[in-house]
């Protein structure tokens, strides 16, 4: 009997050269930022208003550029290595994708959780700064893996639609690919 392949059957397309990759990071790191200040201001103010999403404007001009250095210098060389600890380069590229933003969420959010704990908090310590992390990762891990990455690869491949189509879907990961 056949199983029914539920699953899209098209390939994850992931940026291809260094302009590729800033824009992608930028892009994703406007929108994990903006997500995840709204949500900490929600939690200092009590709720999510109209106001909130006015209010976390005013932390993005300091947050966002330090996701992208972080992102583009640190967690996105990490990320990949530590993910092919656990996948292969010949598993499904939507798996791959998955573990790759596992990792770079459980790198990114206490750092960034320490940086606003610093930044933000109105009395930082060790002790706000757990509570701060401790509150942010499944929210991040949520946002990322179920609407923040989607919602960016598909801009992504919009944006750069005919480059990416001329570059096909083998190069799915940053590992080397061999010719047979």
């Amino acid at each position: 009997m056949r199983m029914f392949n539920y699953f899209r059957k098209e390939e994850i397309i992931m940026p291809q050269n260094k302009l590729q990759e800033f824009v992608f990071t930028t892009i994703m790191a406007m929108f994990m930022v903006y997500g995840m200040i709204c949500y900490n201001v929600a939690l200092s103010t009590g709720g999510f208003t109209n106001q909130t999403f006015v209010m976390a404007l005013h932390e993005m001009p300091i947050m966002w550029p330090i996701a992208i250095v972080l992102e583009l210098f640190v967690v996105g060389k990490l990320a990949p290595m530590l993910a092919f600890k656990i996948v292969r380069p010949t598993d499904r590229p939507q798996v791959i994708t998955f573990m790759i933003s596992f990792y770079i969420c459980i790198m990114m959010c206490p750092i960034m959780s320490l940086i606003a704990t610093v930044l933000f908090k109105d009395s930082p310590s060790v002790g706000t700064f757990i509570q701060t992390w401790g509150m942010n990762l499944p929210v991040a891990l949520l946002w990322q893996l179920c609407y923040c990455g989607p919602l960016v690869r598909l801009i992504f491949r919009t944006i750069f639609k005919k480059q990416l189509s001329g570059a096909g879907c083998a190069e799915t990961s940053n590992e080397p690919q061999t010719e047979a």
